[in-house]
């Protein structure tokens, strides 16, 4: 899959990122996860200390998927509303998957502490404005479901968004405990995590098919070697998909600039997240080294040849929408790309256990939340892999009902 063209910041960030050897022998092992960018790394880092031969293969060098690409916005709430959510699948359920993206972020913050390498996280509270006045009151809605279940947000009028920054909108949700990260460093510090534990990770191994058996799976790699695995998780984000075929998966082009460093953010209250109900939307956020990083006008085309054609016009326009709400903060573009996007039809990941794939788990944490409900779904799996709980892995399968047709049931 042709994943996305351009140029891209977090790689400059950590110059010296460490390498890892290429497979070059037959080997066993209790989990063979593939994958090394932030999804393969969350599942290492729950797996680093639960007494298993664990093993880690990426296709190419850590990190330099679309780990590269993502804007790594840390959030509960998501591109569909939760309201949304819960006239597909009923409160009950979507107040669990609630509470599971708090508490993933809670741990990311968590691994801060634990692992060797800080990976600049952040909490930022998060600016979610009504970009149309027919969005007002579906905000107004959202604001009320969050609260009734103890997520701290505030609803703003227009007046009061308007004290605090340079831009009026109508309406607004000013969400608080959120945070943002380097999804390249959190990566390499996952991993340095896991291999202090005992972890092996091998780069530039590529898998080029799997045989099935009752109790293991034999991993075959493009350099001819074998991997003999009990168990494989397949975290190779969107790439997972070219493995195993997902009807709920559904593709897009997004494009991103990263400026240059900025001096002043006199205006941007609390330097929060900022992103709106406008479809396709923008998003914006800051780095840990002072820049903008501005995302968004997806497009639906799922051709890397057009995507890439509108790279130049997409900036400018990114560039153009930042400053019609920031006109005082003088920005250049320095980095930007164009990539595949991932999201699922009814908004949720998806943890796949497939009967033609015996012994493995895709983990699809597709979405605009895409490492918080990593973090969700690499927990999960963990804990059933070691036979704890796993009382939350159906909110996540593939075939999930819909609220109607559990009425129906």
């Amino acid at each position: 899959m042709n994943l996305q063209s351009g140029t891209y910041y977090w790689p400059t960030t950590m110059p010296d990122a460490p390498s890892y050897p290429t497979l070059a022998e037959d080997i066993n092992c209790d989990v063979l996860v593939i994958g090394a960018g932030t999804s393969g790394a969350q599942c290492a880092y729950y797996l680093a200390d639960k007494n298993l031969d664990v093993i880690v293969v990426e296709k190419g060098t850590v990190g330099h998927g679309s780990t590269a690409t993502n804007t790594a916005l840390i959030q509960y709430s998501g591109e569909k509303m939760f309201i949304d959510l819960v006239n597909a699948f009923g409160e009950e359920y979507v107040g669990r998957h609630l509470q599971l993206c708090r508490q993933a972020i809670d741990q990311i913050e968590d691994a801060q502490t634990i692992c060797p390498l800080s990976f600049e996280f952040t909490r930022r509270n998060s600016l979610n404005f009504a970009s149309y006045a027919e969005d007002v009151e579906r905000l107004k809605q959202e604001a009320e479901l969050l609260k009734k279940h103890q997520f701290p947000l505030d609803f703003w009028s227009e007046k009061e968004i308007s004290q605090r920054f340079p831009f009026s909108k109508r309406a607004a949700n000013y969400s608080y405990g959120d945070g943002e990260l380097n999804p390249f460093k959190f990566t390499h510090s996952l991993l340095q995590y896991a291999t202090h534990h005992g972890t092996d990770v091998f780069e530039n191994t590529e898998v080029n098919g799997m045989d099935f058996h009752h109790d293991h799976v034999e991993v075959r790699t493009k350099t001819g070697h074998m991997i003999h695995a009990k168990q494989v998780i397949v975290s190779a984000g969107y790439e997972g998909t070219d493995m195993k075929k997902e009807k709920n998966t559904v593709f897009v082009s997004t494009y991103t600039v990263t400026t240059k460093p900025v001096q002043d953010f006199s205006g941007w209250h609390e330097r929060a997240l900022i992103w709106e109900t406008a479809r396709p939307y923008v998003f914006i956020r800051t780095t840990a080294d002072n820049r903008v990083i501005i995302g968004g006008l997806d497009d639906t085309t799922s051709y890397p040849e057009v995507r890439d054609s509108m790279l130049i016009n997409k900036r400018d326009r990114l560039i153009e929408e930042f400053n019609k709400l920031f006109p005082a903060i003088h920005v250049e573009p320095d980095y930007y790309s164009a990539a595949f996007y991932g999201g699922t039809h009814d908004g949720l990941p998806i943890i796949g256990q497939y009967p033609d794939y015996p012994n493995c788990h895709f983990l699809f944490g597709f979405g605009d939340n895409g490492t918080v409900y990593s973090m969700i779904l690499a927990k999960i799996i963990a804990d059933k892999l070691t036979s704890q709980s796993q009382s939350d892995m159906p909110l996540y399968d593939p075939s999930r009902p819909l609220k109607k047709q559990m009425e129906l049931s």
